[in-house]
């Protein structure tokens, strides 16, 4: 049976052709050894678990192995890494199409591919229609510790805590293998039944930083303007980017925009699974704004993506004048307090 990780995006429950596509390597591979270890009876593995190489593929030989039925097991399980290499090549594409849309009985054909940049190949979108198809693009760093969280969920079954994620996030980066080994290592060293904390991950040699850029976002999604402008040279110290952190707070700020417009179970219907544990807090910082402030502050973010792009200006200044302009906004304190009741974005009122 396919893992439950990837049942409900694939479908059914067995065979057939799976193909796997997008940038991330690693999850793609991950992926392609949990459907074929599904699929796989360990007595008759090895008569029936081929993995080809697309680059080095001969369509003959692949022919071969197709048809070749299970040996005294329900399934035989053929994987094709790079399958992009197949696409220039007429015999297999018709080879592999025709069984996807009538696999042999008994079969599963997994394959993994990269379409390259620009490629326009129909073969890339004729698979996705009849295939199983399940994309893996890469998680995006402001995305990060919610993902680690959903991984270690529900890949191992343990739990890791939000300020964990986010420090192991802030000092490994998004090389999802490093991440997953770290991840595993930590769940080796946490006590039985408890979550990874902040505590286990510096046990394990991590150096966690007390200061990260999804604190800092929460510092100026919460309008503590003074705080967030007095931390912004660590951040750019320990080499975060400019234009990763405008990202991220334009991400922020969108959530916080959903937020006002639709309540919290809008903005929880809204987020994919690994970002729902945010929504509680996205909803408390959103009485702080309304559609005016958020206007200015997302046209203000604009125009420092701009120059950012645009000009020689060091992206540090740019950013600290943006939180200059919205601490001039929240009065001398740096910090606002939730805005009137009267003031706030009515209901249903899109945020521009």
């Amino acid at each position: 049976m396919i893992p439950a990780t990837y049942r409900r995006a694939l479908g059914g429950h067995g065979g057939g052709v799976f193909y796997l596509h997008g940038e991330d390597d690693f999850r793609k591979r991950e992926a392609a050894r949990e459907i074929a270890e599904a699929h796989l009876d360990p007595a008759t593995r090895d008569f029936n678990f081929d993995v080809m190489s697309g680059p080095e593929l001969d369509v003959r030989d692949l022919a071969s192995v197709l048809a070749t039925p299970p040996m005294m097991a329900e399934w035989r399980v053929v994987l094709v890494h790079g399958a992009e290499a197949l696409a220039p090549l007429p015999a297999a594409r018709k080879l592999v199409l025709g069984i996807a849309a009538s696999p042999p009985e008994g079969l599963a054909l997994i394959l993994t591919a990269t379409r390259p940049a620009r490629s326009r190949a129909r073969f890339y979108r004729d698979i996705v229609r009849a295939a199983r198809s399940l994309e893996f693009r890469p998680v995006r760093a402001n995305d990060l510790p919610g993902f680690l969280i959903s991984w270690c969920h529900d890949r191992h079954g343990a739990e890791m805590n939000e300020d964990a994620a986010r420090a192991l996030a802030a000092a490994v980066g998004s090389d999802m293998g490093v991440l997953a080994q770290e991840i595993a290592k930590l769940i080796s060293m946490a006590p039985e039944g408890r979550p990874i904390t902040v505590e286990t991950v510096e046990a394990g040699g991590i150096r966690v930083s007390r200061l990260d850029p999804w604190r800092w976002f929460d510092m100026v999604g919460g309008r503590d303007f003074a705080a967030a402008t007095a931390a912004l040279g660590e951040l750019f110290m320990r080499g975060e980017s400019g234009v990763f952190l405008v990202m991220g707070l334009t991400t922020h700020f969108l959530r916080i925009g959903l937020a006002l417009d639709r309540g919290l179970s809008g903005l929880e219907a809204a987020l994919p699974p690994h970002q729902r544990w945010l929504a509680r807090r996205i909803q408390g910082q959103s009485r702080g704004w309304n559609r005016e402030s958020l206007d200015a502050a997302l046209l203000g973010l604009r125009r420092v993506d701009r120059l950012m792009k645009a000009s020689a200006l060091p992206h540090h200044h740019l950013l600290e004048e943006w939180l200059l302009a919205q601490r001039a906004s929240a009065g001398e304190g740096g910090r606002a307090g939730p805005l009137r009741a009267g003031a706030r974005t009515r209901r249903g009122e899109a945020v521009r």
